[in-house]
């Protein structure tokens, strides 16, 4: 099949790529893509893809404002505009806590060349650790891994080429999402989530109501869907009601109370947030290591071919679109970057701890590449990965005696790097599979992820430093929820009290799945994730299922559901990012409708059949012959 795959610009033509528009108009974006969600990240635990978003305001300003005609410069903007977000949410996730410790009167607060160098320093690792796997993960499994975001940002920039109906649907799409995204998010007049409670099994069933979460599931197909669905039913529906119903008047670790309390007051998603959020951890980790060992032999390959491309450096001319940067560069600078993590004095990194940053820097970024190409960037359990890295990282650093406020620092410095390396990697790959699409250049592109990477880099600090200024992280404005989970991680590890045995039951959990033949990974992102998430992106599946039974297995993506489901996502995309804006200016609580309008399911679940209907209708139109 990969042989076959024809990009849209031939490897043989030669346009328009890296110039100074798309270079300046990429970092632009990627400054304003990075500080919008920083906020969002810091405010809601989860921040917005920005490739697509990026793609299509590039597209409307090279194209249209520009008028110029090159759809490789428009991918490049989005190339660099992208690392923004990626940067700034592998930075949100961890490093707060040093904010919080700073509070607690444990530490100094961290200062903005610490902040930087370690944002630069891990998303260049993300960035370099992608080039070796992407022949690997883009070349070798196309067709296999979807990677929604990077073939959804495709269709955009080719939907802008292409004119007519094809841009029609994208466009549609993007509009249908973003007046969704404000009506919910931005006016506040449609509650999020459709909630039924199941006295009964003491649990809850929800979905949220954003197109984006339909159009994933539509883009991945009902497989991966269904199994990510099995994967909330099974906390939702099988631990929780378990825990609910024989816990009782005990008090388990993390939580204060008792069972019984902690369900009367906060309901089934308390006791997800204290107990089954820790299964999942569990479980994304051992299934992290499950594919891994999987794609080993794959990873191992592709290294000996760039190990093999030293000696024939200069004797073969490869095709314009499988050039990747020089693997002597890479190798070299990665060298180069965990000599100076551990020499850099502001950086509280021993040997010990850059030595662990290369094997799990390395690992979960080749992890994260993998787990985009099957649910995207935006819900990639980055998070679910940094807390096994924190947990394994502090372990060691206790058993080598580095403890109190240094293993402490050092543990969040190693979390913090490997984190936002996740983050690039995985947004790296995304980029990538754009490019392989359309037919662009890979060094160029890796070139481009650079240039973002450093330009977010110096502005995240700045950034943190006046959100907690402003704010204060751990407040109610800022609850900084993952940096929080990572903070109390490394505390109950140092003081010996932390929930090994649900940490355990996850891991076991991905273990017996992977034993019946099911991909554990899809399976434990479901547990690891509310069930609102995927509970939506499963009605996006069952829409696919329906155009593959209509069409033809074979002839499934005839229709444009994937065209208009790209704009979806594009279209809440840049509302995500652009309300991010308006609430740091304070304009959200002014437009606030929350109070005028009624609340509950029923209007929720009445926009959740609208959209999905309007994405069937699109999937069963098919495309005009060319």
């Amino acid at each position: 099949m990969n042989d076959q795959f024809k990009p849209y610009i031939p490897a043989d033509k030669v346009i328009p790529e890296m110039t100074v528009t798309s270079i300046v108009m990429g970092l632009f974006l990627a400054v304003i893509f990075g500080a919008a969600n920083a906020y969002l990240g810091l405010r809601v635990g989860m921040t917005v893809s920005a490739s697509i978003p990026a793609a299509v305001i590039s597209m409307a300003v090279i194209r249209v404002i520009l008028n110029k005609d090159s759809v490789l410069e428009s991918n490049m903007v989005q190339t660099i505009g992208s690392a923004g977000e990626s940067l700034a949410a592998g930075t949100i996730f961890t490093m707060p806590a040093l904010f919080i410790w700073a509070k607690e009167g444990i530490m100094d607060k961290p200062s903005l060349v610490a902040i930087t160098i370690t944002a630069l320093f891990g998303g260049l690792l993300g960035v370099f650790f992608m080039v070796p796997l992407r022949n690997a993960l883009i070349v070798q499994e196309h067709g296999v891994l979807p990677y929604p975001e990077g073939t959804a940002c495709a269709e955009v920039l080719l939907a802008g080429e292409e004119g007519g109906s094809s841009a029609k649907s994208v466009f549609l799409g993007m509009g249908l999402g973003a007046l969704v995204k404000f009506i919910v998010d931005g006016l506040m007049a449609v509650q999020g989530v459709v909630t039924l409670k199941i006295n009964a099994l003491k649990t809850e069933l929800s979905a949220e109501v954003y197109p984006a979460l339909i159009s994933v599931g539509y883009i991945c197909g009902p497989r991966i869907s269904a199994y990510m669905f099995a994967g909330g039913v099974l906390g939702w529906f099988v631990l929780i009601p378990l825990i609910a119903t024989f816990g009782g008047d005990m008090v388990m670790y993390p939580a204060s109370v008792s069972v019984s309390e902690l369900y009367a007051t906060g309901g089934a998603s308390a006791i997800w947030s204290n107990y089954i959020k820790y299964i999942g951890a569990g479980a994304v980790a051992a299934a992290g290591i499950i594919s891994l060992i999987k794609t080993l032999p794959l990873i191992v390959r592709t290294f000996i071919d760039s190990v093999k491309s030293i000696s024939n450096a200069g004797k073969v001319t490869n095709e314009r679109t499988a050039i990747d940067m020089d693997i002597r560069l890479v190798l070299g600078t990665i060298v180069l970057i965990i000599l100076a993590i551990w020499i850099v004095p502001v950086e509280p990194v021993t040997l010990l701890g850059a030595i662990l940053i290369v094997v799990f820097g390395f690992f979960f970024s080749a992890v994260s590449s993998r787990m985009v190409g099957l649910v995207g960037s935006s819900n990639n359990p980055v998070s679910g990965m940094t807390i096994a890295t924190i947990l394994i990282t502090t372990i060691c650093l206790k058993a080598a005696g580095d403890t109190g406020v240094m293993g402490m620092q050092g543990a969040i410095a190693i979390g913090s790097i490997i984190c936002i390396a996740t983050c690039m990697a995985g947004d790296t790959s995304q980029d990538l599979k754009t490019g392989y699409i359309l037919g662009a250049t890979p060094v160029k592109q890796q070139i481009g992820e650079i240039i973002g990477t450093v330009a977010a880099a110096f502005a995240i600090g700045g950034v943190m430093i006046l959100l907690d200024n402003a704010y204060g992280f751990g407040s109610d404005k800022l609850a900084a929820p993952q940096a929080t989970m990572m903070k109390m991680i490394i505390e109950g590890v140092m003081s010996g009290n932390l929930p090994w045995a649900l940490i355990f039951i996850g891991a076991f959990i991905s273990i017996s799945v992977e034993i019946l033949g099911i991909a554990a990974l899809p399976v434990s992102i479901g547990l690891y994730l509310p069930l609102e998430l995927s509970s939506t992106i499963m009605i996006g599946g069952l829409i696919k299922l329906f155009a593959d039974k209509k069409f033809g297995k074979e002839n499934g993506e005839s229709g444009k559901g994937i065209l208009f489901c790209s704009g979806l996502i594009a279209g809440e995309g840049i509302i995500g990012v652009l309300l991010a804006v308006l609430t740091v200016m304070g304009v959200t609580d002014r437009i606030n409708l929350s109070a005028m309008v009624p609340s509950g399911n029923i209007p929720a679940l009445v926009l959740i059949i609208i959209v999905s209907a309007l994405v069937l209708k699109a999937a069963m139109v098919k495309k005009n012959a060319k």
